[in-house]
């Protein structure tokens, strides 16, 4: 758009300065071809070099932001005789905020990142955070196997029986977590500010989990077309859409290792043996911070293809082995 100055109008007053300013920009022609987009920069979507070279939309940095967090923990410690031993913890909290992205997203990921879409509005944004997680369990244990000498089992075993039966330890680490919460994308409308469209409306409760359909996509919607339609783009000034209201997957996980130590002829040398397994019953859970091919949900997606989850939280179950020697 090309703009062509106008006489300013002298005044003492100040609200006559507002009106010289205003004349100052009222003739308005045409714009030329290529005006929003006139190099090949602009086409990779680079910043600042749209609307004729100027900025599409200015970030800053802000101390507005707040957050709330409030938790149960329970710990539970054993030891026994028999050499064994475990802690079992339990955390009942929730996270309350404006504006957060989890770890497991990357840095200023998600719908609309760390970002506020409403920046005129920002307590509208305040809901659970991204990394909101209700219940968390965690056990971790160790156990020396009663085999071998001196123990309930083999208890009168030769050197050679215990060299190889005896002094086995088990270990492990379980993990259970309730589901993280999600928000869906609105899609090219912009109900706020430019730039972040920012959170599509729910009018209705889908059923969430993961669900696996016949071709092989995993989706974390029972009814993928018809929890499309239970969401709406938000009037303009209307909000900042639902953030956070729905939750997917959890963490789940178990981690075991066996393990013996032998002593070596020489004072403090030893050779341990280990054998790893992370993820031992190859439990799946799926990443609702990655679905449809972008981060979350989205209103841009075709409605049978509503949130297809992309990743995972849960790495496939692998085995390590290690000898050590230590002196």
């Amino acid at each position: 758009m090309k703009r062509t100055a106008s006489r300013p109008i002298q005044a003492t007053k100040w609200w006559a300065w507002a009106i010289s300013i205003c004349m100052g920009f009222s003739r308005i022609r045409p714009a030329p071809p290529h005006y929003f987009c006139a190099t090949s920069a602009c086409a990779q979507g680079f910043s600042g070099d749209l609307l004729n070279n100027q900025l599409t939309s200015s970030y800053a940095w802000s101390s507005i932001g707040k957050s709330n967090y409030n938790a149960l923990q329970v710990n539970l410690r054993k030891r026994f005789s028999a050499g064994v031993q475990f802690d079992f913890n339990y955390t009942f909290s929730k996270s309350l905020d404006m504006s957060s992205v989890a770890t497991r997203v990357g840095f200023n990921q998600g719908p609309v990142g760390a970002r506020l879409a409403n920046a005129f509005a920002p307590n509208d944004a305040w809901a659970v955070s991204d990394f909101d997680l209700t219940h968390q369990f965690n056990l971790n244990w160790i156990a020396e196997l009663p085999v071998g000498r001196g123990r309930h089992f083999l208890h009168n075993a030769g050197t050679v029986t215990d060299a190889f039966l005896g002094g086995w330890q088990l270990s492990g680490l379980a993990r259970w977590t309730s589901g993280f919460p999600f928000s869906t994308d609105n899609g090219p409308f912009w109900p706020t500010d430019w730039n972040y469209e920012g959170l599509a409306q729910l009018v209705a409760s889908p059923q969430t989990g993961a669900y696996k359909f016949p071709d092989g996509t995993v989706s974390v919607f029972a009814n993928p077309a018809a929890a499309y339609n239970d969401y709406i783009h938000p009037f303009p000034g209307s909000g900042n859409g639902s953030r956070n209201v729905l939750r997917g997957d959890g963490i789940a996980g178990l981690d075991m290792a066996l393990s013996k130590r032998w002593r070596m002829p020489i004072e403090s040398h030893s050779l341990q043996l280990r054998w790893e397994v992370f993820n031992v019953p190859n439990l799946v859970r799926f990443n609702v911070e990655s679905v449809g091919g972008i981060s979350s949900p989205s209103l841009t997606q075709v409605p049978a293809q509503f949130g297809d989850y992309q990743s995972l939280l849960t790495q496939p179950r692998v085995m390590q082995f290690a000898l050590r020697y230590e002196f």
